[in-house]
């Protein structure tokens, strides 16, 4: 039984065509595409038997085996990731246990969020997925209300019960918190972390099921999960130091790459 990675990329995101081939310049002046960076984020991962690149695009397919990365090719017609990787698992065939998806716009994901992610849904029979959170620093969370306050989705936030199973998922920043915080402090905001671990029959069984009413107003695939009943573990991981941001912008790109520079990462 192996952990298969899958990271699902396309083209054609409404908020930033092309995404995935976005170039990104490291601590070393190093240029690697997200794809590329998102690639190596889960190649130095401990637990993953295969990682495969999930795409519907000739272009990113072929960014992707320049660097060395295994290309399985979907169709158009997936409406999210998820959808990407029960098509993907479909072509891996069985003998799978686990299926993690890595968003291709999360190249900042440390090897130990993927880690502790594999060793959460195993350690709970109850759960069909998992998902990592993150608590926000005030710097942060500071950051997300700026993005809000500007018109921009600078991240997703996660709310959860006393048992970590999600109770629901925003690109508001939830729960409600007045003021500011100093940038060094605990908040009682979680950020998602935009990966996931699902058992094969639960990520099989996705395509299938109807989007439901907050999945469209959200634009949050993992919403489906909870829209039909099936619980969602939320498995919080630490920082350690590292700093963490997704590419939802193009306004993101000189913000990772500061990132990248401060935590000389090449």
């Amino acid at each position: 039984m192996s952990v298969v990675c899958i990271i699902p990329a396309r083209y054609a995101s409404s908020r930033y065509p092309g995404k995935p081939l976005a170039v990104l310049r490291g601590a070393t002046g190093e240029t690697q595409s997200l794809i590329e960076r998102s690639w190596r984020a889960a190649m130095a991962v401990d637990g993953f038997d295969a990682v495969y690149v999930a795409t519907d695009d000739e272009r990113i397919a072929e960014a992707a085996e320049r660097f060395g990365g295994r290309v399985l090719m979907t169709s158009e017609t997936c409406a999210n990731g998820t959808e990407r990787c029960a098509e993907a698992l479909s072509q891996i065939g069985g003998g799978v246990e686990m299926v993690v998806n890595l968003q291709g716009d999360a190249p900042l994901t440390p090897a130990w969020f993927l880690e502790d992610l594999i060793a959460g849904l195993r350690a709970a029979p109850d759960a069909a997925v998992a998902t990592p959170v993150l608590r926000c620093d005030g710097e942060t969370l500071n950051a997300l209300k700026a993005d809000r306050l500007a018109g921009r989705v600078g991240g997703t936030t996660a709310v959860f019960d006393t048992a970590h199973h999600a109770l629901y998922f925003s690109k508001e920043v939830i729960p409600f918190t007045a003021g500011a915080y100093p940038a060094d402090a605990e908040t009682p905001v979680f950020h998602h972390v935009g990966v996931y671990a699902y058992r094969p029959e639960a990520l099989s069984a996705y395509p299938g099921l109807a989007a439901g009413r907050l999945e469209q107003m959200e634009g949050l695939e993992q919403l489906r999960f909870l829209e039909h009943g099936h619980a969602v573990l939320c498995v919080e991981v630490a920082a350690r130091g590292r700093q963490f941001w997704e590419l939802n912008n193009p306004e993101d790109v000189p913000r990772i790459e500061a990132m990248l520079a401060q935590m000389n990462m090449p």
